[in-house]
């Protein structure tokens, strides 16, 4: 196998060293499936996108994204930080500020801010459905949430590419100080069929409106530095619960902090859809040589 240009990144980083990582294989024509997934299991990152060329119609570039352990049909750091390479490395041009990610879950636009060190990706979400509300709603999620009271919303399991429990807590201070039970979140997260519990809290520091924990049991993560997917949830339910609050158009979001990350994402509710993104920077550019010896 000829060596191809791969990328190692920093998503959803105000600057270099505090989002979340992810390896990009810019040219993954000729790749089996088992070729993937063995490379992906091989990074060990949380993703590893394969970039190929798109197979449906108006569509940019097609990704795939597998985990260390499977390949997954949608996430939203991997989509970001995919996009970002694909400009990077010229292999498309935005059309009217938007790209077209073909992906698991579709063909997906992508609109592109700014250029430079001060461009911004933001990712239109792929819908949701709310499918339970309430602390009542599973029989394991008062343990799950156990050491923290809960916010203004009710707490709402929430699908759209992927499941999660959301649930908003008391106060900035107490999601920071919270010792998550990872063990009863892993337990409803599997008996739910979900990716986990995303707490989150507003706040009124000037530089962010919301702080969000999120925590893939469900995947085996402890806790995920930045979240593009389930922060998409999270601002479709403010928007539909709280239509004219004052997160209803868009907020700023604080995540990470806990683990030593201090990752920032933008959250733009715009007519109903979601849009969620930030900056990403080019960490390593470089040739990979790999094959199946």
């Amino acid at each position: 196998m000829n060596p191809i240009r791969y990328l190692h990144l920093d998503v959803f980083a105000a600057h270099r060293g505090v989002g979340n990582h992810l390896g990009v294989v810019t040219d993954a024509r000729g790749w089996s499936d088992a070729q993937m997934q063995r490379f992906a299991r091989w990074t060990n990152l949380v993703e590893t996108t394969f970039l190929l060329p798109p197979s449906a119609p108006g569509a940019s570039y097609r990704v795939r994204i597998f985990t260390p352990h499977k390949e997954i049909p949608f996430a939203g750091h991997p989509s970001i930080g995919s996009a970002h390479a694909v400009l990077e490395c010229g292999l498309a041009a935005p059309v009217e500020g938007l790209l077209w990610q073909e992906c698991g879950a579709g063909v997906l636009p992508v609109r592109v801010e700014g250029e430079g060190t001060d461009r911004r990706l933001l990712l239109q979400s792929p819908g949701e459905r709310i499918l339970a509300t309430g602390s009542d709603a599973h029989p394991l999620f008062a343990a799950a949430l156990n050491g923290i009271g809960t916010g203004t919303l009710p707490p709402a399991l929430v699908d759209g590419g992927r499941r999660w429990w959301l649930a908003e807590v008391e106060s900035e201070a107490a999601l920071r100080a919270w010792q998550p039970d990872h063990q009863a979140i892993g337990a409803l997260a599997h008996a739910s069929d979900s990716m986990g519990l995303c707490a989150f809290a507003r706040s009124g520091h000037a530089d962010y409106q919301l702080v969000v924990r999120a925590l893939p049991a469900g995947v085996g993560i402890v806790e995920d530095p930045a979240s593009g997917a389930a922060n998409g949830l999270i601002a479709a339910y403010i928007a539909h619960a709280e239509p004219h609050g004052p997160l209803a158009g868009g907020y700023t979001v604080s995540q990470g902090r806990e683990i030593g990350h201090d990752a920032s994402l933008t959250a733009h509710i715009v007519d109903g859809a979601v849009w969620i993104g930030g900056r990403t920077h080019t960490i390593v550019d470089g040739m990979l040589h790999w094959s199946d010896c």
